[in-house]
């Protein structure tokens, strides 16, 4: 069986769950069946297929629409995919970005379409903001791919119950829930501190993480007005890039300038770091936060959880699915800061809590949500979908 994965984001130039997702699938898929990724970007050619490695073929944006609103050079990538899957046996989508890609390749090459949802444009109306007209491009992409595609894989039972309400004319019988994973071979607790220390994160004072980009989802604006609550001792950690909107960055610059006045230890590190980098931050934290919005799984969620980290997250979307509430760390209600204050806190106060914590989200990562077994679970459903059963 010969797969074609079609994603945005693929290695090195990767910047969020969805292209994680898609590394670790396709490194498993490999070992299983020929994988062809067919990703965003300017690459060299893929050369030779090497036994149980995917093959990766980069299509770059087209020249011609370099001054068009940054959808339509979206849908230009889409058709260069589309032309170039041709052997085939089934094509699998990743993100809006390629879901119209996968149908249209499906329809010109007869084969079956499969499409995983990371996140619905209905949901996140806030990128209106971000891509004005582009945003209707991007729902109406999105909509054209999963309506036809022969199958949609959720990614947990959250984000099923989404597809149904936002896509209610997509039969409930074509949607599967396939996990996202995490590597806990990759992702383990590192006892070296040396990027700890060489940030300027203080050793004799626990501190909290975030790791994830800076827009209206992921709730940065909550966990700031929440860390004016924390304990005096603790410091704040944040690993996130630029805002993604003007408006947005000045919200977030006013909150940092405050909370910078009341309290010392607060870190914003804008970089992306080496995955490395992130595995020690995660593993020496007193815990990691997500105050996301809307979170179809969160996968930050279960490699901070790898590195036996426990976690506080908001209790939207799949991250119940993922943090056992009370066992692996605290489960607060979205866009409440005292909740999620008060959640750390609890933390900060029993380190004996946070560390059995730590050490059962690890156990509960590699239980439950290995690459390989999501793999497998991928292939049984491309076969399904392949002889019709």
């Amino acid at each position: 069986m010969r797969v074609a994965l079609l994603t945005r984001e693929y290695p090195p130039d990767v910047y969020g769950g969805a292209g994680v997702h898609v590394e670790y699938l396709a490194a498993e898929l490999a070992r299983l069946v020929e994988v062809d990724v067919h990703c965003f970007g300017t690459r060299a050619p893929a050369g030779v297929r090497e036994p149980g490695l995917p093959l990766v073929h980069g299509h770059p944006p087209l020249p011609e629409l370099a001054s068009a609103n940054a959808a339509v050079g979206v849908l230009g990538v889409d058709l260069e995919i589309a032309a170039a899957v041709s052997g085939a046996d089934i094509v699998h989508s990743h993100t809006w970005y390629a879901n119209l890609a996968g149908q249209l390749a499906g329809l010109l090459h007869g084969v079956p379409h499969i499409a995983t949802t990371h996140s619905l444009e209905p949901l996140r109306p806030w990128k209106a903001e971000q891509l004005g007209g582009g945003y209707a491009l991007s729902s109406w992409s999105e909509h054209a791919g999963l309506a036809a595609a022969d199958r949609v894989i959720a990614v947990s039972r959250g984000m099923r119950a989404d597809i149904r309400e936002a896509y209610p004319g997509i039969d409930p019988g074509r949607i599967e829930v396939i996990y996202n994973g995490v590597d806990t071979s990759t992702y383990q607790p590192d006892p070296e501190t040396g990027i700890v220390e060489s940030l300027g994160i203080g050793r004799d004072r626990p501190y909290v993480v975030f790791l994830g980009r800076v827009t209206r989802q992921k709730g940065l604006s909550v966990l700031l007005k929440a860390a004016a609550e924390f304990r005096p001792e603790a410091q704040l950690v944040l690993l996130a890039g630029p805002a993604e909107t003007p408006e947005l960055g000045a919200e977030i610059d006013a909150l940092m300038a405050t909370l910078r006045n009341d309290r010392s230890g607060v870190f914003w590190v804008p970089e992306m770091l080496p995955r490395a980098s992130v595995i020690q931050l995660l593993s020496h934290a007193a815990a990691f936060v997500c105050p996301s919005v809307y979170e179809p799984l969160g996968i930050v969620n279960l490699e901070a959880m790898a590195c036996a980290t426990p976690v506080v997250a908001s209790a939207v979307g799949g991250i119940p699915e993922v943090v056992d509430d009370g066992v692996t760390g605290f489960l607060v209600p979205p866009s409440e800061p005292k909740a999620l204050a008060d959640a750390v806190n609890r933390l900060l106060d029993d380190p004996g809590l946070a560390a059995e914590m730590g050490r059962a989200g690890r156990q509960r990562a590699a239980a439950e949500f290995s690459w390989q077994a999501i793999a497998q679970q991928t292939v049984a459903l491309y076969q399904a979908v392949i002889t019709g059963k």
